[in-house]
């Protein structure tokens, strides 16, 4: 293993780049990155949807939701493969494929973690926010969307780790992802596949556990925090600015 490690680990790192394409490492965290961010805006929507109480907003959202929740990430990636072309009237490209897919899946799970957040949020929040004459349009974008997506953070970090992971399908369509640049350094070697996919397993893991212990760290400041703001003989209840507030 550390052999390939030392010979091979600018190809699982970027791939071919600057030669040949850019793969690996790189790629991967691209494609989580662009994912989640553009799925990001869509799952607010969706959870806003679900907890509408019109049902012509809920019922669509809900049924949306668990279908893709309820479909294997292959199968949506398939859909992908074939359906964007045939509605766009042109072929794309593989990378766009699976950033579609990461898209539309990460949106229905990342959906649910925001409706969480947003149930989490004491009653009382949203009854003084309409009290002082805000809408329902003011109140969530003012007072309970940024108090529930500080309390996401974490949550958000883990579907981030998972996401990493999952652009890992994209190997079916020949996306330059990690486990492509892996399976290339195996095809190369041709007489150390076991050395090349417990290293490729090292490398993920190493690039997943680091972010899970981002998580772990931001959630225990979050409730370091949460606490501080209840007890009389912390230092924050006693600031005088949090006071004031």
């Amino acid at each position: 293993m550390w052999e390939i490690l030392t010979t091979q680990l600018p190809t699982l790192l970027i791939g071919q780049y600057p030669s040949g394409p850019l793969g690996g490492v790189a790629l991967t965290l691209i494609l989580s990155v662009l994912g989640l961010s553009l799925a990001f805006p869509l799952s607010i929507v969706l959870a806003l949807c679900r907890l509408s109480p019109f049902l012509a907003l809920r019922l669509p959202s809900t049924v949306l939701v668990y279908v893709i929740r309820g479909i294997p990430l292959v199968m949506l990636v398939f859909w992908s493969y074939f359906l964007v072309p045939s509605l766009i009237g042109r072929t794309v490209s593989a990378f766009t494929t699976l950033t579609v897919t990461l898209v539309i899946y990460q949106a229905a799970y990342m959906s649910e973690i925001v409706r969480a957040g947003i149930q989490a949020l004491p009653e009382g929040q949203r009854e003084a926010s309409r009290s002082l004459g805000l809408g329902y349009a003011r109140t969530m974008f003012y007072v309970i969307m940024p108090q529930a997506l500080y309390n996401m953070l974490p949550s958000l970090i883990s579907q981030f780790v998972s996401t990493i992971k999952e652009t890992s399908i994209g190997y079916v369509i020949s996306v330059h992802e990690l486990t492509y640049s892996a399976n290339q350094v195996n095809s190369a070697l041709l007489i150390k596949p076991l050395q090349v996919f417990v290293t490729l397993s090292v490398i993920y893991f190493v690039v997943c556990y680091s972010l899970t212990r981002t998580a772990k760290e931001i959630e225990k400041r979050i409730n370091r925090r949460r606490k501080g703001a209840v007890s009389p003989n912390s230092g924050e209840a006693n600031d005088p600015i949090l006071q004031r507030q």
